[in-house]
């Protein structure tokens, strides 16, 4: 399934809508550091998030020490963010009790 590009407009209006998301210099990201108590929560929520991302066949680029989860979403077949990449944040949001 193909996804469009959203607009500089758009994006910014979507980032309203999600806590601590920051777009790339560029407009082709949005990212995030989750922190958590330990690494079992942190892992645990890696891998909520991992299921949620194959079902959406949509996956993060992310990095984890510890406690701590660097997220960053985009949309590689778009070159840049779509509605897939705002869902996903929303779930890992949700997820992280953001």
């Amino acid at each position: 399934m193909k996804h469009d590009r959203l607009e500089p407009a758009m994006i910014t209006s979507k980032l309203e809508g999600l806590s601590g998301w920051e777009v790339n210099a560029d407009g082709t990201a949005i990212s995030k550091s989750f922190k958590f108590a330990d690494f079992t929560e942190a892992f645990a929520f890696m891998t909520r998030m991992a299921l949620k991302a194959e079902k959406l066949n949509h996956h993060p680029e992310w990095f984890n020490v510890y406690s701590k989860v660097d997220v960053t979403l985009s949309t590689h077949s778009a070159k840049g963010l779509t509605d897939l990449d705002f869902m996903l944040a929303s779930e890992m949001d949700a997820a992280a009790g953001d």
